[in-house]
Order: C-alpha cells, then structure tokens, then sequence
C-alpha cells in the first residue's frame, strides 16, 4: 500500500470499521489489446490524455467475467452522459502493464489510468503524470463515505489522494478440489505441515498437489506473501517495504524462502508449472478438471471457474480456505494478502473537459447501485459499503461472505508485493522469483539479489 500521512509508509495499520489497510494484488491477463465495442471504439494512445474534447479514453484488462462489468458500467454512463462519453479499450493483464507505463512516459496515457495503486502509483505521482484527487474528494464527502476506508492507503501518496479506489475487494484464497480429497481420503490443510504431509499423497494417485501458472511470475509471488506473513507476521516485509538496509537477511525471511523450495523439491507443484500462464486460465482448469487438487490465487478467479468450469463451481465441488499456520510461526492465521480495491487515477495531461467526465463518472456509474450488484454477480464482494446487503439474493452468497469476513476480520491485509515496491524493485523480484521456483538460486542468493535494490 502507499499509506504515506507520515514519512513512512505503515504497512501494518489498521483503519476505521475494522477493515484493515492493504493495497492492490497484480491480477489476471496476458497479451494483447481488444478493442471494446462500447463508447466508440479503442483508446486513442497517439493523443496526450487521448479522445476528443468531449470524449475521455479508458484502458482496462480484458479478463472476464471483470471485463463485461467494467464495459457495461462505461456503457451506463455514456447512456447518460452522451455529451461528454468514454471510450474504452482492453488488453490483457501483461500487455496492460507495458502499454501503460510507456504511455504515460510519452505523455500520451488515456484519460483514466487503471491500476493498483502503491509502488507504481507512487511512480506516476514522481512524474507528474497523475492528478491531485484530494481537493475533489474534500468536495465530494459523500463519494469518499461509499467506499472502504482500507482502500484509499493505495491511493495515498505522501498524504494526498491521485486515485479513486473502484470495483472489489479480493483476498488470496486457498482454493481445493473436494473431489481430490475423498479420493485420497484426506481433509484439507489445517497446517503447513499438513500441506507437505498431502503432497506424496496426492502424486501417488496420480493428482498434482497444487496448480501453479509459474510463467507468470507474479502467481509464485502469493506464496511468498503468505509464508513470510505465517512465519514472521507483517513486520518481515514490514522492514523491506521501509527500505531497512538488508531487511531480506531477516532468518525467518530466509526460512520462508526455504519452506517454498522445500515444496518445489517434494513435487508440491504441476509438472511444468513455468511454462503454464495465469493469463489464460490454464492454472485454474487444472484444479477445475481434476488435474490438480489445490490452488493458491486470487478471489477474481472464484468468477472465472464458475464461469468456465461446467459444473464445478455449482455442484459443489470447490473448495476454499485462508492460508492455514506454519507450526511455530509469529503470524497471525487470521492475515490475508490481496486486493481491497482496484484504483482509477486521471492523466495531468487530459483536458479539462476530459477531467470533468473522469470526475463525473467516478461520482456516477462507477460507484452505483447497478454496479454493485454486477460485481456481486460476477462472485466478487464490491468495494462499496452496504455491498453485503446483496449477497442473500447470489448464488455465491457463501463465498461472498466468506470472502467479506477475511477482509474485515484481518489484522492485516497485505499489498501484493509487486505493487508495493517501486517497478524498478518489483522487476527484479520477479526474476528472482521464478528463479526461486525454478531452484537456481538459493534462498541466500534471493536475499542478496533483493537486498540489493532495497530503496531503488
């Protein structure tokens, strides 16, 4: 997150209404761009703030089922702003995330940039690609009340606001198989030791312990998250996200390392788990065809199975759980990593008629009624309070509350690593991840690579 009311950034505190302070999780995609069929056609990347002066532009990933929410909500507000529109265009998670950056380099980013928040907003911020958000929020009390108070420390940027937190809330869920259980005859883990106890069970029928779309990198990330915050609490990346000196030599930090290695070497993966994306979903078929028997991802993807996975999801099959204790660990079981919110900033460079449609539709569409119930419908608790009130009427009000009461009952909800820190430092954990995974590093040789751009 990029809380920042003080000189630092406080990682581990907590706000009003008992839901706990985190940030943006790198969510699903892959490669390249669609263009939308709503408000006109594609984002026009060649223009500084993009489109005409009555016309505001928006980039947005194309995963679905999250894609036709955020189409159709545009769509609602050029219905009733046909004066002062948005036009919109989709990529793919990975594609999104290199188009973005060298737009805003160039000084041509759309109108709305879509995000995460934290360490890449905080890099917007230093370039002065984004707008100041705060006097508009001071103006607008009753915009600011809807939402979360947890989802505006992604947001914040040495105590001012430069994004409007939108969409759901989304923890990283321990999904299983139920089916791959009873054919083991086994319950789900209560431990981690439990979970390395299932592993030879598991490739002796002949089923992968855990799915994994390693080729995405950021996927490996989440087990990381939630060994550090297992075995030592918050406060190990606590000390990395505050730039302490060599704050990855911690020992419990090093154990964490070497936990997950310890799974890669006992076959606790796919066979081939680095060449396998997240971006397409293969990751979740596995778990949803029986190939493999658990998964760690993100609460989006509870949408996508129900959507893609025939019967999987409505007969009963899945299961979920949070990240269960490491035996003698620091950390709270409680804890969840993950996404209380998606942000939206608007381009310095737009015009000022397309800043006022930005503004319109923040205060609009994307925060109304119908748009609460859509991302109810897609199995995704809103950002919005009062959003629960629509969970009795879903067929996924199990989740949805479930899902509801990690966010709120947290002591901590952690920022996805990859987004706290800045993409200079973000880039090189991700390589030394997938080196991690691949087990041509050791733990040690993670820490000094990463110690390295401690700060950077």
């Amino acid at each position: 997150m990029e809380s920042r009311t003080t000189s630092r950034r406080n990682f581990l505190s907590l706000v009003s209404m008992g839901v706990p302070l985190g940030a943006a999780l790198a969510a699903c995609g892959g490669t390249g761009p669609t263009q939308t069929g709503a408000g006109g056609g594609s984002g026009n990347a060649t223009t500084s703030g993009g489109g005409g002066g009555n016309t505001a532009t928006y980039w947005y990933l194309s995963t679905q089922p999250q894609e036709g929410v955020r189409t159709r909500t545009m769509e609602r507000h050029n219905k009733a702003n046909p004066n002062a529109t948005i036009e919109g265009t989709t990529f793919q998670n990975d594609a999104f995330k290199t188009k973005i950056k060298t737009a805003i380099g160039a000084g041509q980013a759309p109108t709305l940039i879509w995000g995460w928040g934290g360490g890449g907003l905080r890099s917007y911020v230093q370039a002065g690609a984004v707008e100041d958000l705060t006097p508009w929020f001071d103006q607008n009390p009753a915009v600011k009340d809807k939402l979360f108070p947890s989802a505006f420390g992604a947001a914040t940027v040495d105590g001012k606001i430069y994004a409007m937190p939108c969409e759901t809330l989304q923890p990283i869920v321990l999904y299983y198989d139920k089916r791959a259980f009873e054919k083991i005859g086994a319950q789900p883990p209560q431990t981690w030791g439990d979970i390395l106890d299932l592993v030879p069970k598991f490739n002796a029928k002949g089923i992968a312990p855990f799915s994994l779309g390693g080729q995405s990198r950021w996927t490996n990330m989440m087990w990381l998250e939630f060994l550090f915050d297992r075995i030592g609490g918050p406060e190990i990346f606590q000390a990395v996200f505050d730039g302490e000196k060599d704050a990855w030599n911690n020992p419990l930090a090093i154990q964490a390392l070497g936990e997950v290695q310890k799974l890669v070497k006992a076959d606790g993966f796919v066979k081939g788990f680095s060449s396998i994306t997240a971006d397409s979903n293969a990751d979740q078929a596995l778990l949803y065809t029986g190939k493999a028997a658990m998964m760690l991802h993100g609460g989006w993807t509870y949408g996508s199975m129900s959507t893609d996975g025939g019967d999987f999801v409505s007969g009963g099959n899945l299961g979920y759980m949070n990240f269960p204790p490491v035996d003698g660990g620091k950390g709270d079981p409680g804890n969840t990593v993950g996404n209380p919110g998606q942000y939206m900033s608007i381009s310095s460079k737009a015009t000022p008629e397309q800043k006022e449609i930005a503004k319109k539709f923040f205060a609009g569409a994307l925060i109304d009624d119908t748009s609460a119930k859509e991302w109810v419908g897609t199995g995704a608790v809103p950002i919005l309070k009062g959003s629960d009130a629509h969970f009795a009427t879903s067929k996924d009000k199990d989740f949805l509350t479930f899902v509801y009461n990690i966010a709120v009952n947290a002591k901590s909800f952690g920022q996805s690593w990859d987004q706290a820190l800045s993409p200079t430092a973000a880039e090189v954990l991700l390589d030394n991840i997938s080196k991690l995974f691949q087990l041509s590093i050791s733990p040690q040789e993670f820490a000094t690579n990463m110690n390295a751009v401690i700060g950077k």
